[in-house]
């Protein structure tokens, strides 16, 4: 997680990196070491917050392998959740044209 302080808004942002590693702890800290450059390279602060998830599958990753998946207990309703986690309207996202 890295928060963008010199855009207006500060907005924050999520990154999510593969690792072919041995533990997850090599993991962690490979990915560690690589978000603190890539904060030092874009003018970022990152927030000391690295997640890990091992994926199910052997091998590189194909067509509808889960790579990352997380979970969290919310008193919110469906709608309610989405909005406030997720499509509060200050995302920073486009569309693509195919």
């Amino acid at each position: 997680m890295f928060q963008w302080e010199v855009w207006e808004g500060t907005p924050y942002e999520e990154r999510l990196t593969l690792w072919q590693a041995a533990s997850l702890a090599e993991a962690i800290g490979r990915a560690e070491g690589e978000a603190r450059s890539y904060a030092e390279e874009n003018g970022l602060r990152y927030l000391e917050l690295a997640q890990c998830y091992q994926p199910a599958t052997t091998g590189r990753p194909g067509d509808g392998d889960e790579v990352f998946s997380s979970s969290r207990d919310s008193h919110l309703g469906a709608e309610s959740y989405l909005d406030h986690h997720f499509d509060t309207g200050h995302e920073h996202q486009g569309t693509t044209s195919e």
